[in-house]
């Protein structure tokens, strides 16, 4: 999760088109991981009559996160173009 977060972070000081493509890259190399390994760690905390549910609820996240996430980023987009130097697509990073 730190390697995913310090790759994002990084994101924002790209420059071309090249560098775009690696820092893409390198997100996906580092995130690769998280989805079958949440899975992994439901599969072994939670008893095999709760599995399920709480498969469900982490499934749920995906679409909640995209309506929340989405308002959030318009917002950012809006509100913070310009500032401190960095074009808006930069503060979402």
């Amino acid at each position: 999760m730190l390697c995913w977060g310090a790759v994002t972070i990084a994101t924002m000081f790209i420059w071309d088109e090249t560098s775009l493509y690696v820092m893409r890259f390198l997100l996906g190399v580092t995130e690769a991981g998280f989805f079958p390994g949440a899975l992994f760690y439901l599969a072994q905390w939670f008893p095999s009559a709760r599995r399920t549910r709480m498969t469900a609820t982490f499934f749920i996240g995906v679409p909640i996160s995209g309506i929340i996430g989405s308002a959030v980023s318009g917002w950012i987009m809006s509100s913070f173009a310009g500032v401190g130097g960095l074009a808006d697509w930069q503060w979402l990073f």
